[in-house]
Order: structure tokens, then sequence, then C-alpha cells
């Protein structure tokens, strides 16, 4: 860690609470380890990694095989996906799932209430963001970690022309065996099913992941459960202005063509995102904000 993380450190700390540590590859993180909760979230990226109730285990995977460096996104917890989703429609050679994976974030505060701790952090638009997106924006990331875990993300347009984006929060739920989980509350939901040519389709029933999985979920607001049988626990997220759902697993050969994933990795996670992409992103007028909340919680089953 450099002077700036720790002087970070010197100015954010809770006591037996909260650190600014180096984290795998040196980056510098956030370290929580309180009774209620301990959990991670890395300046790079504003990328929370671990968060681990009391008496519940770790929610999200994280790969073995993830690249700690600048410049790679880090495969697993919660990368923040903004201003597109998925390959840049306009530019094949503009950077996967947008500007902010793999930029590092600004440390804002920590904040401590009722057993909960709120870390926030913030990045902006600069020349490097330019070069792919013409826009200027602030965006924020406000993660309360606590018996819940609630990411708030903040885009405010600070330019003078109207924008439109894509934004997600693309969550990696740990699971004991993938083929042992059903993702609950998007029947009857209409969605675009990449695997196949993105068409349009309606779900029946719950998801069940039996192959390579890849699915935009349209006009959903409702909570979606992960409920895992091997783990005997329910994984549920609660969403607040998100329009979309992406449900990704991707399966055995997709795995293999992941380089920062191990071949043997793919049954342990699933992916349920909240989002605002395709025909439903977000135009953001100037001055304007808007804020995208996910709230997730884990019971037994």
């Amino acid at each position: 860690m450099d002077e700036a993380h720790i002087e970070a450190d010197r100015r954010f700390c809770i006591a037996d609470r909260a650190q600014v540590v180096k984290g795998q590859g040196g980056l510098p993180k956030v370290r929580i380890t309180s009774p209620e909760v301990s959990a991670e979230m890395y300046l790079h990226g504003a990328h929370v990694t671990s968060w681990k109730p009391a008496g519940t285990e770790e929610v999200f995977f994280v790969s073995r095989q993830s690249r700690w460096e600048h410049g790679r996104a880090i495969r697993g917890g919660v990368p923040v996906c903004f201003p597109w989703f998925g390959n840049n429609a306009d530019n094949p050679n503009a950077p996967a799932h947008g500007l902010v994976r793999t930029k590092a974030w600004q440390l804002e505060s920590i904040v401590q209430s009722d057993g909960a701790i709120t870390v926030s952090m913030f990045t902006e638009s600069d020349d490097e963001t330019r070069r792919w997106w013409p826009a200027d924006f602030h965006l924020a990331l406000h993660a309360t970690f606590g018996s819940t875990l609630t990411l708030a993300l903040v885009v405010t347009n600070t330019g003078t022309t109207t924008r439109r984006f894509e934004e997600a929060l693309h969550s990696y739920y740990r699971v004991g065996n993938i083929q042992d989980v059903r993702v609950r509350g998007l029947d009857a939901t209409k969605f675009l099913d990449k695997p196949d040519a993105n068409l349009e389709k309606a779900q029946r029933g719950d998801i069940a992941i039996v192959s390579e999985t890849d699915r935009v979920f349209l006009d959903t607001s409702g909570p979606v459960d992960v409920d895992d049988a091997a783990l005997r626990r329910r994984v549920r997220t609660v969403k607040d202005r998100s329009l979309t759902t992406v449900v990704w697993n991707p399966w055995v050969t997709k795995a293999q063509a992941l380089s920062d994933l191990a071949d043997d990795e793919w049954p342990e996670f699933v992916c349920v995102e909240t989002c605002n992409v395709a025909a439903f992103a977000v135009q953001l007028a100037p001055g304007q904000q808007h804020t995208m909340q996910s709230v997730v919680t884990v019971s037994r089953l």
C-alpha cells in the first residue's frame, strides 16, 4: 500500500471494526470485522468481495484464479458495471461491462451505525473514461454491511447533455452446487435468452440451471430468491429503481473460455444481478441523480 492508503486508514479506520489494509495483489481494501459481520471491499472497482453476517457462511463467490491487478476486473463478488453492460454495441474494442470495474475509486467515508458499517466510495469521469464515453459523471457506491447488505449505486450527470447508460450490480452468489439451486421470483416474466440468439421468451416456473444460462429479465421489480439445497439457505435480493434482472452461469464450455475462472468452479456460483439494461437503460438529464439499490438477506431453508 502506498502512503495515500496508509493515510486513508489513519483517517477513516474504526478501531476493531474497519481498517484500510493491503489486499490481494497489494490492492488496498476496506476490511470489516465486528461481532455482527465480516466483509471486504476493494478500492479497485469499489468491488465487494466478501460478506459474511455472524452465524452464516460466506455469501459471495470469488474465483481462485481471479487476477488481482490494475487493469483487470476481479472475478466474483459484486462487480459494478457502468455505463454499459456486456460488450459495447458501438465499439467492440471498448472494455467489457464499462469503465469502472478496473478503475481505482476513492474512499469517501466509513460510518458505523447500529452494528452496521457503511463504506462509501466514488469515482468520476476523466480523460481515460472520455476515450470511450464522452460524458461527465460522478458515480458513488454506498455499501452497508450488517446482518443485511445494502448496495446503493448513485449516478450523477455532471455534464451539460442528457446521457443514456446501463448499470448493474453483478452479484456472484456462492452456492453449494449449481444443480441443487432454484432461482425463484421471476415466473411469467419475459426475458432475452442470450445463448439462444437473444430471443425473447417467457419464464415458466422457477429457474433450474441445467446448461449455460444468460437471461435478461425485463420489467422486473420484485424480490428474487436463490434457494440452495446444498447449503440449506436462501439468499434474497430486494431491489429499488431497477427494472431488469440478469441470471447467469457459464456452465462447462464457457467457463473453460474464461482465463480468470478455474474450469471446475462453475458449479459454485450463480449471478443474480440488479440492473437497468437493454431497453430499460436510464436516461439522465444534466444535474440529475439516479440511485439504484440492492438489499441482500440470508436465511435458512
